[in-house]
């Protein structure tokens, strides 16, 4: 794969300055794993438009979905050697670079709602956050919404005992990892684009995902029941080469600011009526039974989770759980 990445960096670095050709435009390109039509595939694609818009076709935002360019776990490299100069990776694909603090986001049952989720990410969460990226090469422009997990299975998921031996894909989260473990099944991580053929031939179980997620994959096809758990959120965090975003001219780099704060403003505030869409669809295909849990159902899981709050410290550090327990007024043991 690092030939085939080295192969395409050719093009990257004439542009890596930022310097637009005479020839044409200033490409970027922007490469993610889901579909046009979720909340983050609607977001790159609005993206584009302003972009394209705000410097009057001085910039080309090529968009790349559904892993048509590269497998999710390729694209952070391909990022940093400068063959790609955008992407929207979840938050947990930050660990393989050292960087273990994003999947802090990741614990289970941490944000209340989607306003809780939004409020600690354009605070002092998020901005700490980003700059743990800055040493790689990497800088972060914003943060996505996606929603909240829901789970699935070919058999009701409804207390902590009915996950027992079942092989549970992960997108590659330690602390996804870990809570699937404390419920007695065994985590798979998988590329996204995997999961689907994964799921139909019983390579994997179950999985966990958005609604958006379970209806653009046809996920809900291959799995009979899906609990709207809503256990964990989904972020995505909207990264680039730092190189070429600092080489931009000034002006250029303006324009595509602004673009990105209303590409940003558009996609959060999708993401929660994309969601609602989703499940009202999946419901009305039939193909699955969903099921929602009650409140002692709930509480079990909370109780089944809880030890990866304290298994945490070590994965992740006390720094950022103490930060993340300030700006959410949670208890993290």
């Amino acid at each position: 794969m690092r030939k085939l990445l080295f192969a395409g960096i050719a093009a990257a670095i004439f542009l890596a300055p930022g310097l637009a050709s005479a020839e044409g435009p200033i490409v970027i390109k922007f490469s993610h794993v889901v579909a046009n039509d979720t909340p983050k595939g609607k977001g790159a694609l609005r993206f584009k438009e302003l972009a394209e818009k705000y410097t009057d076709g001085k910039v080309k935002v090529e968009v790349y979905p559904n892993s048509s360019l590269y497998k999710d776990k390729e694209e952070i490299e391909a990022l940093q050697l400068g063959s790609v100069q955008m992407l929207a990776p979840s938050t947990a694909k930050f660990a393989p670079l050292g960087i273990k603090e994003f999947e802090a986001l990741d614990l289970p049952w941490l944000f209340k709602d989607e306003e809780t989720y939004a409020r600690a990410m354009k605070g002092p969460v998020g901005k700490w956050l980003f700059q743990k990226l800055e040493a790689k090469g990497i800088s972060g422009l914003a943060y996505w919404d996606n929603g909240f997990h829901m789970t699935s299975a070919n058999r009701p998921l409804l207390m902590p005992a009915d996950f027992q031996g079942l092989k549970v894909r992960i997108s590659g989260s330690k602390i996804a990892d870990r809570y699937f473990r404390d419920l007695g099944s065994i985590p798979q991580i998988m590329a996204f684009s995997e999961v689907y053929q994964a799921l139909q031939t019983g390579v994997v179980d179950a999985c966990e995902n958005t609604a958006s997620n379970y209806l653009t994959q046809k996920f809900y096809e291959v799995q009979k029941d899906i609990t709207v758990s809503y256990h964990a959120h989904l972020q995505y965090a909207v990264i680039v080469n730092s190189k070429f975003w600092n080489g931009l001219p000034p002006d250029i780099r303006k324009a595509l600011d602004k673009a990105m704060d209303e590409a940003t403003d558009y996609t959060n505030s999708i993401a929660v009526k994309e969601n609602e869409d989703a499940l009202a669809e999946i419901k009305k295909s039939g193909k699955t039974t969903l099921h929602y849990l009650t409140d002692d159902q709930r509480k079990a899981w909370h109780k089944a989770m809880q030890p990866t709050y304290a298994w945490a410290k070590g994965r992740v550090g006390q720094e950022v759980l103490d930060l993340v327990a300030k700006e959410l007024d949670v208890k993290m043991n």
